[in-house]
């Protein structure tokens, strides 16, 4: 069983580039795509291969989502020294490889570069319409859905800027596949804190090279992937660097003797204390933080999402960085922390994390508050038939390979190949597979879509063959 070895040992070739239009049958179920990142690009291949007609919108008019530098549509996080966490071929989709000369951890323009090539060599870049927003997503009257879209496109007779270069319609749908990210919408702390302070405040969101960093006085906020990069850029780059950790963080190197630290990997239907015990091995021989200054953290490696670092320590033992613990009040010019110790600020980064967001659809239909969303399979809500999550997902490895295993299977569904169980079904295993995620990590916003790369590749997969064989309604999705 392919699923059974781990995702980087399956993955060997490349499938044969697609040199002739696939027409949609239209016969299947239409299809709207929300999206144009990773996820997004992953759906709309699976839709275009499989022949099942759909529209994918994306806001901006580039592809790429969070890969694509100053990406036009305002709501990419890419800064300019942002690399993959992930292991090149651990992050690439099954059939179609990243280029061998990349290094170990490609970089975010070799991403995009990556992204562009998969779109071109599976032809179906004509399928993506930019410069479209979904502003809304409903349920249909008759069932299916009903998604508003404005065309933010002007035309060559629209003086620039005009109001009138939008133009809203609505179109009909039988499904949905949301696949709009969530690493966009910043998430600041609420409350704040108390005191004022003097100086500029930004987010690691809108953070984009150590420019911003240039010569001053920074406090970086949080102790996740980004605020390690940014922390070791300002070393570089600032006059002084402050990193306040409220919460100890096991910081994993991304390179054990010589190779990607997570080429070490079990196959998917090792138990997950196996996998704890991989991420501990990893965990010691990357060597603790604590005698630069942070915090023991109060969980074990991989009950939290893990943080990668190699040029950290580094930055740390040369004092090129001072640790700090949570902030306490801001004062004016300065930063005061728990401990009463303070350090002068002009410039404070909140690495603090995002909210889940979906701006097109009313809360009383989908929502995730406090970032919670339980879903079947963490991509079909039981109450919401037609509608799928891609890259709604949190994984202890890449997105790409999910989201594209997720794309499968919503394809499955409406072509008929595979058939979802009945509601109640849905529920009770959506339920149960979400309290089993939720107790291998501690609990905070940060996991609550966490789940472990190969084990659930290995469980849909196991799902995909489940349903072939209940198959009471080939073809149809429920209204």
């Amino acid at each position: 069983m392919m699923c059974d070895m781990p995702y980087n040992v399956r993955q060997k070739h490349q499938a044969p580039k697609v040199t002739t239009e696939i027409p949609a049958d239209p016969a299947l179920p239409q299809v709207c795509v929300i999206g144009a990142g990773a996820s997004g690009i992953a759906a709309a291949k699976a839709l275009y291969t499989a022949g099942v007609p759909f529209d994918c919108f994306e806001k901006g008019s580039e592809f790429g989502g969070n890969w694509l530098f100053d990406n036009p549509n305002g709501v990419s996080a890419c800064y300019e020294t942002l690399q993959i966490n992930t292991s090149c071929p651990r992050m690439a989709f099954s059939d179609f490889p990243m280029p061998a000369d990349y290094p170990h951890y490609a970089s975010h323009d070799q991403v995009y570069a990556y992204f562009r090539d998969y779109v071109d060599h599976f032809g179906f870049d004509h399928t993506i319409t930019f410069n479209t927003e979904v502003t809304q997503v409903r349920r249909g009257e008759r069932g299916g859905w009903d998604v508003d879209i404005r065309s933010t496109a002007a035309s060559e007779h629209t003086p620039a800027g005009s109001s009138e270069s939008a133009v809203t319609e609505t179109r009909h749908y039988d499904a949905v596949m949301v696949a709009n990210g969530h690493h966009w919408d910043a998430r600041w702390p609420d409350p704040g804190y108390p005191g004022h302070f003097d100086g500029e405040q930004i987010h690691a969101h809108d953070y984009r090279s150590g420019d911003q960093l240039e010569g001053r006085d920074v406090v970086v906020v949080g102790a996740g992937n980004s605020a390690m990069d940014i922390a070791v850029e300002g070393s570089h780059r600032a006059r002084r660097v402050n990193l306040s950790i409220r919460r100890g963080q096991w910081v994993m190197k991304k390179t054990l003797f010589g190779m990607a630290a997570d080429q070490i990997a079990l196959p998917g239907w090792a138990p997950w204390w196996a996998t704890g015990i991989r991420l501990r091995l990893a965990a010691l021989l990357s060597g603790g933080l604590r005698r630069y200054g942070l915090p023991t953290p109060g969980h074990k490696p991989g009950q939290s999402h893990p943080v990668q670092s190699d040029a950290i320590r580094d930055r740390l033992g040369a004092g090129a960085i001072t640790t700090r613990p949570g902030i306490e009040r801001l004062d004016g010019d300065r930063v005061v922390f728990t401990d009463g110790s303070q350090a002068p600020a002009d410039l404070i980064v909140w690495a603090t994390g995002y909210r889940v967001n979906f701006p097109f659809f009313d809360s009383d239909l989908i929502s995730a508050e406090g970032n919670d969303l339980p879903l079947f399979k963490r991509m079909i809500h039981p109450d919401q038939p037609g509608l799928f999550f891609i890259g709604l997902l949190q994984p202890v490895g890449a997105v790409m390979p999910l989201a594209e295993a997720q794309s499968r299977m919503a394809v499955k569904v409406l072509t008929g190949e595979y058939e979802l169980p009945n509601r109640a079904e849905m529920t009770r295993r959506m339920h149960e597979d979400d309290r089993r995620n939720k107790r291998q990590f501690y609990d905070s916003p940060r996991h609550t879509m966490q789940v472990d790369f190969d084990h659930y590749l290995l469980e849909l997969e196991r799902e995909m063959r489940t349903g072939r064989q209940r198959d009471p309604r080939r073809g149809k999705v429920a209204a």
